[in-house]
């Protein structure tokens, strides 16, 4: 990794080296080292200028309270559509990047890509059916040329933005080669990978053999669809922030997903997730699951083994003092009341989610939340709910992850994991931790904190207007002040009790359940 902010096009895809971390053992070095990151980055318009946008674009200014990143480059046709291309990539050296500061040390400052569009209810107004349905783009072009048509775009054409976020991974190639080679139609797949390395790790977008000698390869007949973000591992601060980067690369696709870098997938996945996305008949469905193993639910062949699949409804609370927050941790499998169709379920989960691409732009990672691994779930849970959002269960799992179990154990528990970096951060900031946990809970309302002791920087990374969160807490039998909750949630989920009773209060344009209209709290049947 080259120390400085180096920005390299590899022969595979785009790939984006930032700055490798500073060392703080000698005070002189380190500013030395701060002196010489200018002369070696590329020259880049910040901002957009003129032209139509849904959000104003923001330059990057360390001194803005409402924190940087909040741009938006999406352009708009003359009938206020949004316009869109396919293929896409973001090249490092367009204008669409911008500098940030490192949110856990203050002396790094790294180009990323520019956001697409704010989140869509920010301008006053609740996020509309209307404007749901313009976005996404498809592989083939409408008589104008635009690429953005929307719902108007057949199925199969539907085009699908991959978030993939790797700490040192070797697995994460394996992953990036089993979504294009299970894929019905690789040809709308574009995937943004994050891949946070140090020498000697395996690239997460390096082929195994030099394209020009197997030009068949996966990786090879796919290079023009795969984003990397090349990351010095001394960067890495957790999932949510890698999670934030990849968030930054979508361009308006139809479909969002994500899910970690240890995953195989079945066959044909793409047609049979966006089959069980359509069966919802829900504009704000996002399919969300931890994974089944790999080891007892898929076949070499790609074909799952298993019509189990787990569903997100266990909780607990979790943390010590002012920290004390929800938390998902293992969950219970149930079979679906009919293989292939999706049920409601309480929480989402950052094993697997899949929606439409609004999602991703009107609920993006918070980039202000370094060291944060407990309490990513709940955070997403609740800003998605507040923005209108519901979650379902699969019908029937699409992937499966790796665990470190078999034949795959000791090779597993080899991979680091962020955590090696932690003393490093704590050195800078001794309460970076605490810090990022006060907002998270300040955030979604889990605390009776003054509302100054948490970083309110960042407006973007706030609550939606579609539903106060008091109504999620009250619906799930969850008291966010006292830190209690109704045990026993799972068995609202199991059979589908949960799904036949909330689907009724779907509302007639199809933007999710009305829970105004839901008169229903949780009370644990055996307490």
């Amino acid at each position: 990794v080259l120390t400085g902010a180096v920005l390299v096009v590899f022969f595979l895809g785009i790939v984006h080296c930032i700055a490798k971390l500073p060392d703080h053992k000698s005070p002189r070095e380190r500013e030395d080292f701060l002196r010489r990151i200018p002369d070696q980055r590329p020259s880049l318009r910040r901002g957009i200028e003129g032209g139509q946008s849904l959000a104003s674009a923001q330059g990057f200014n360390p001194n803005n309270s409402s924190g940087s990143g909040e741009t938006g480059l999406i352009s708009l046709t003359s009938d206020g559509s949004p316009d869109g291309s396919w293929p896409i990539s973001v090249s490092p050296d367009s204008e669409e990047y911008e500098e940030i500061i490192h949110p856990a040390d203050p002396d790094v400052s790294m180009f990323v890509p520019q956001f697409w569009s704010a989140p869509l209810d920010r301008d006053g107004s609740r996020f509309s059916r209307g404007r749901a349905r313009q976005i996404g783009t498809c592989t083939s072009a409408s008589v104008g040329r635009n690429h953005a048509r929307g719902t108007e775009c057949p199925p199969d054409e539907r085009t699908i933005f991959v978030s993939l976020a790797s700490y040192r991974d070797y697995h994460c190639r394996i992953t990036l080669e089993s979504i294009f080679s299970r894929a019905a139609h690789p040809e709308r797949i574009r995937v943004a990978v994050v891949d946070q390395t140090k020498e000697g790790d395996i690239p997460c977008s390096i082929p195994t053999t030099p394209c020009n000698r197997d030009p068949k390869q996966v990786l090879c007949k796919h290079r023009e669809q795969i984003d990397v973000y090349q990351m010095a591992a001394e960067l890495a601060v957790g999932p949510v922030f890698a999670r934030h980067i990849c968030n930054r690369f979508y361009r308006g696709e139809f479909y969002a997903m994500q899910m970690d870098a240890q995953v195989l997938f079945a066959m044909d996945w793409d047609r049979n997730i966006i089959q069980q996305h359509d069966l919802t008949e829900d504009e704000m469905a996002v399919l969300s699951s931890s994974l089944t193993s790999a080891e007892i639910g898929l076949n070499s062949a790609g074909e799952a083994l298993t019509t189990d699949r787990p569903v997100v409804c266990e909780t607990h609370f979790y943390g010590r003092g002012d920290l004390i927050h929800l938390d998902t941790g293992s969950q219970p499998d149930f079979k679906p009341m009919k293989v292939g169709f999706p049920e409601l379920q309480p929480f989402w989960s950052a094993a697997f989610s899949f929606g439409r691409g609004h999602f991703l732009v009107n609920v993006p990672y918070d980039m202000y939340q370094p060291m944060i691994f407990s309490g990513e779930e709940i955070s997403m849970t609740v800003r998605a709910f507040s923005m209108g959002y519901d979650f379902f269960s699969l019908g029937k799992s699409v992937c499966f992850h790796v665990f470190a179990t078999g034949e795959n154990k000791e090779k597993r528990k080899s991979v680091p994991l962020f955590w090696e970096n932690e003393n490093h951060y704590e050195e800078i900031d001794e309460d970076l931790s605490d810090n990022s946990m006060k907002r998270l809970i300040g955030i979604i309302k889990m605390t009776d904190l003054n509302v100054h002791a948490w970083n309110h920087v960042g407006n973007m990374y706030g609550l939606g207007k579609a539903r106060d969160v008091s109504r999620f807490f009250e619906t799930f039998g969850i008291d966010a002040i006292e830190k209690s909750h109704e045990h026993n949630l799972c068995v609202i989920v199991e059979h589908g009790k949960m799904h036949k009773m909330f689907i009724q209060h779907l509302r007639a344009d199809g933007m999710g359940i009305d829970y105004s209209r839901l008169d229903y709290k949780f009370k644990d049947p055996h307490g």
